[in-house]
């Protein structure tokens, strides 16, 4: 294998592989980045088995086919550190990597190639019809809520929940409950469960041609003319999320959201929970850090005939707020110390407060 490549194109590309590298186990073929030049183009491929990237480079020069691999973080370690010109690569046959730029030349040891983990084959999976932007921006809205850790392995994903009419995108750590959803016209009915890192790196993702999303019952695959991403889906059941979406509520409230955002954090700057109660031409924002005193008001005709409160991580509140495309969002509640609904368009987050004696 030999080539010429830009030294930007191909730190651009080796970075990207990264975050789909095992770094916990050195010794692993895992730990190697996949470089194959065939067809006059340069293939660089990574995975750790659960998470792939693949890309193909078309403007390389001076190559013959071949394929390699190599240590992905050392191998970014050299090129992050050569000047912005035309690097060369080339295999040895005592085994190793070559990579020169002008008088500088170093030197890494190779695995065999036929041994890299194969990626799903493409002809094998169904086809999602979606659109990618809306899948990428859906899946940004619930990722807050996803589950870091959780024994209950589907509650560390996304569940994407295709149904005859609707494409769901539901979150939970068991705290709260985020769902946000598409119109469905052509998919058949589904669920798939990704895992939060495959939930972020698809976010990360630069994808700027026609974009096509395969599945089946073990991978999800998104992929362009020159990119490929796969990632692993959770096995198993995601739990019954729809049975705690309240069938009604009392009261729904509209409410500025800058203003009570602006409130949130400036009772926050000292403790994360607070209380916030509702009258009918206030709501009222208190600290509950039993050490200091912080609250503000906002005064507004709220329409109601009881007062309540709810208490809360703010986070959970912020996290929503961030996410909110318009000035004003609902809210709406039962009672004080029962689970509240925040919605702003197609997204929603129930969350459970935090029980205080009335």
């Amino acid at each position: 294998m030999k080539l010429n490549i830009n030294k930007s194109l191909f730190e651009n590309v080796i970075s990207s592989m990264q975050p789909f590298l095992d770094k916990k186990d050195a010794s692993s073929i895992t730990s190697h980045i996949y470089l194959e030049v065939t067809n006059n183009s340069l293939v660089v491929k990574s995975t750790d088995y659960e998470i792939g990237l693949k890309v193909i480079i078309n403007d390389i020069n001076n190559s013959s086919d071949g394929k390699a691999t190599v240590n992905g973080v050392n191998l970014l370690g050299i090129i992050r550190r050569l000047k912005n010109d035309d690097i060369s690569i080339q295999t040895l046959q005592n085994g190793q990597l070559e990579i020169k730029q002008s008088r500088s030349n170093f030197k890494l040891p190779m695995y065999n190639a036929d041994e890299f983990p194969q990626f799903p084959k493409l002809q094998e999976l169904n086809k999602l019809d979606i659109n990618i932007v809306n899948l990428i921006n859906s899946m940004k809205k619930i990722i807050p809520s996803i589950d870091n850790n959780n024994p209950k392995y589907e509650l560390n994903g996304a569940l994407i929940d295709i149904k005859e009419s609707k494409i769901n995108f539901v979150s939970t750590d068991t705290r709260r409950l985020s769902v946000t959803y598409l119109n469905n016209t052509n998919n058949s009915q589904a669920q798939l469960i990704i895992p939060k890192k495959a939930v972020i790196e698809i976010g990360k993702i630069f994808l700027n041609n026609e974009i096509s999303v395969n599945y089946d019952e073990t991978n999800l695959v998104i992929h362009s003319t020159n990119v490929q991403f796969f990632t692993k889906l959770i096995n198993g059941k995601f739990p019954d999320y729809q049975r705690i979406i309240p069938s009604s509520l009392k009261y729904n409230l509209m409410i500025p959201k800058d203003e009570f955002i602006e409130s949130i954090k400036l009772v926050t700057s000292l403790f994360a929970n607070i209380k916030v109660s509702f009258s009918n031409d206030k709501i009222v924002f208190e600290s509950l850090d039993e050490d200091s005193e912080a609250k503000t008001q906002i005064d507004i005709e709220l329409n109601i005939n009881e007062d309540f409160y709810i208490a809360v991580n703010s986070k959970y509140l912020l996290d929503f707020l961030s996410q909110v495309n318009h000035e004003n969002f609902k809210l709406g509640f039962n009672s004080s110390n029962l689970p509240f609904y925040l919605e702003d368009d197609k997204f929603f987050t129930i969350i459970m407060p935090i029980i205080l004696e009335k």
